[in-house]
Order: C-alpha cells, then structure tokens, then sequence
C-alpha cells in the first residue's frame, strides 16, 4: 500500500528534499542540487514564485520508505495574466513503480480540484526553475537549471491520462563535434556593427550590475511576453534567479547590443554550475565551497539560458550578432555551449541557430490534462 500525505513537520520536509539524492544515488548523469539553498526553497518566504502561490508537497511512501513526491500548486500570477484556471506540478520524483506515481497523481489532482483548478500542466518546477520531462538527449549530463529524470517517467504521465502541451529543444555547439561559427556570420557580425546604424555590443558590466540586471528584466518583460507559458516577472521574481546566477556570473557569456547606448537586446549565458555540483555532491562543506568558487572559472561547458531583443528590432539580425559576440569571447576556453529552451514553435530561433549549425540534442516535454 502507498501511504499519501503532505509535508507538514521538518522530518518530512527532509525526507522530501533528499528524496532525489536516493533515487539518483546510481545515475552518473544526475546532478545533485546545491543541498543548501534547496533545504530552505519550498516555502513561502524564501521563493518568490510560491510566495503569490498556494501549494502543498506531497510525498508518498511504502513499507516506511520514500517512494515518490511532488509538488502540487497554484500560481495566480499565472492564472490571473491569462485568465484560467489551471494548476501545476513540479518537483516530481518517483521510484518505477506506476502504483506509486498514479496515488501522487491523484492527490495532486484533488488538491487542484479542491481549489476550483480545471486542468493541470507540468512538470514545471518552481524551485529548480526548469520545465517539463527530458523526452530524449539521456546520453549527455543536463546542464544548470534543466530537467533531467527517468526514462519512465513519460509513459507514466502518458498513462495517466496527460497529453503533450509543448516542447522545449536544446541546441548544441562542441568542440568535441568539430563545431565552428560560419564564416559567412563572421562577416555579417562585422558589416552589422560598421554599418553606422548606432548598434554597438557590449559584455555585462560588473560595476553596474543592477543597473544591467534592470535592463534585462525590462527587455524580457517586453520581448517575450507573448511566448508560451510566459508570465511577465516581477522584481521579486527576478532577484530570485538572478541570485542563483550571480555567484557563477561571468561577463564574457552575458551581452548587451545597444542602439545609442540604450540595450535594445540581451544574451544571457553562464558556466555549467552542475559541472562542480556532481563533482562536490552538491555539499558545501567541508570543501565543497573551495571546489566552487576556483572550480567554476576552469568550466569549459556554458549554457545560454535567455536570449531577448526588443520586438521593434526584430529582423535586424541582433540574435545572431548576440550569439557571435558570446561564442566568439568564449571561444578561447569553451568546449560545449548548450542553448535551451527553446520553444518548438519558435522558427526565428530555431532557424538562426540551425543556420549557424548548432544541433539539435535534447527535446524537454510539457504536458497537460483536463480535470473536467
């Protein structure tokens, strides 16, 4: 029999958030998060995300044992900017057991019932900030901030009666795979910038970081909020990530182009934390710390987490230039640059980077179910 309650004494919560280090435990792939931050995550105060959310954590057990866990919750930022009634789920963990995954299933569903939800989309984790299962692309490690599980784990959600939403892709430039920047969009990024237009690049400055930080939540908050699943993000929101990237902030891999000075577009790329994360366990101490903070500037493996141009420069070539600009600063140290996610349905992205022939190496699936 599978045992079904939510999180309520700091025993439970324990045995949540280490959940993943047991299931993993044999998985050369899987990277721990950094245990430190993720013990004080699931709550109110300390996320930004479930701070104008309700939400319960739910585990599951058998026998005495953890078997599964997840996240059941209600963002109404997100239902209040596009008028629904829909309910999410995240943090979903579970041993191969469909017994297991269905009783999670159910109790998050009747949770979301419970509070007048319609329908229920996920995974989408508001914690580790990444979307959807990994559908393929299990042969390589995931980079920070992605998703990675079991294979199982899409039959199952299938088998419970969910449907695809949407893909997200990521798109792979390696050195190991002989990958080169086109000369052709050498020469373009050379005759954008000298064609007298005003455009000028620029890297993150780190003497006006928060001044920077502004400039990117406003350009996201303009250029993408009509991407799917997108909610414009508030300050809040925005310090929350930009806290988990600015410790591994490095100002070759981030990118402004300005038009007179004014930024007009960004990219945002950092190294790959899970790199050092694997290697410490995810623990600080005792020497964890020391292994992150020297380990991270010898990190060869980058993700371009956003990029975002203003919609009335759109056409004008400043995603491409913004790419250049970062592989060509890396270049010197770089060995694999992962760009993600990135929507199925967006052909401009997709055609740029196909066009400047990254590869296409890992599909992440969002998926969806009435409740009606």
């Amino acid at each position: 029999m599978v045992h079904i309650h939510e999180v309520s004494t700091a025993a439970d919560m324990r045995r949540f958030v280490y959940f993943p280090r047991e299931l993993y435990r044999r998985d050369p792939c899987w990277a721990p998060p950094l245990w430190v931050d993720e013990r004080r995550a699931y709550s109110a105060r300390t996320n930004a995300i479930l701070a104008h959310s309700d939400f319960a954590l739910i585990l599951a057990e058998e026998g005495g044992r953890v078997v599964g866990r997840s996240l059941a919750y209600v963002d109404h930022a997100f239902n209040s900017w596009y008028g629904t009634r829909t309910g999410f789920f995240g943090a979903f963990e579970c041993v191969e057991d469909f017994g297991a995954a269905r009783a999670l299933d159910e109790a998050a569903v009747s949770w979301l019932r419970s509070r007048g939800m319609n329908r229920v989309r996920g995974p989408i984790h508001p914690v580790a900030e990444s979307w959807g299962f990994l559908l393929d692309g299990f042969d390589t490690p995931p980079v920070f901030m992605a998703p990675y599980n079991p294979r199982y784990y899409n039959d199952f959600i299938q088998r419970l009666g969910y449907a695809k939403v949407k893909d997200l892709l990521a798109y792979e430039a390696s050195t190991e795979r002989n990958y080169t920047l086109p000369e052709r969009f050498l020469k373009f990024g050379e005759r954008r910038l000298g064609d007298g237009s005003g455009l000028t690049v620029r890297m993150l400055s780190m003497d006006k970081l928060e001044e920077d930080a502004d400039a990117i939540l406003r350009i996201s908050n303009e250029a993408i909020k009509d991407n799917w699943g997108y909610v414009p993000l508030n300050r809040e929101e925005f310090q929350e990530v930009f806290r988990k990237l600015k410790p591994i902030a490095d100002p070759r891999a981030i990118w402004f182009v300005e038009d007179h000075g004014t930024p007009v577009g960004y990219a945002l790329g950092f190294p790959d934390l899970n790199v050092i994360l694997r290697r410490i366990g995810g623990r600080l101490l005792p020497l964890g710390i020391f292994h992150l903070l020297f380990g991270i500037r010898r990190v060869t493996d980058y993700r371009l987490f956003g990029l975002a141009v203003l919609p009335q420069y759109h056409g004008k070539g400043l995603d491409v230039l913004l790419y250049l600009q970062i592989y060509k600063a890396l270049a010197p140290r770089i060995r694999r640059l992962e760009a993600n996610y990135i929507l199925e349905d967006n052909p401009r992205i997709r055609n740029a980077l196909e066009k400047m022939r990254l590869d296409l190496v890992k599909t992440y699936r969002v998926y969806e179910k009435s409740l009606e």
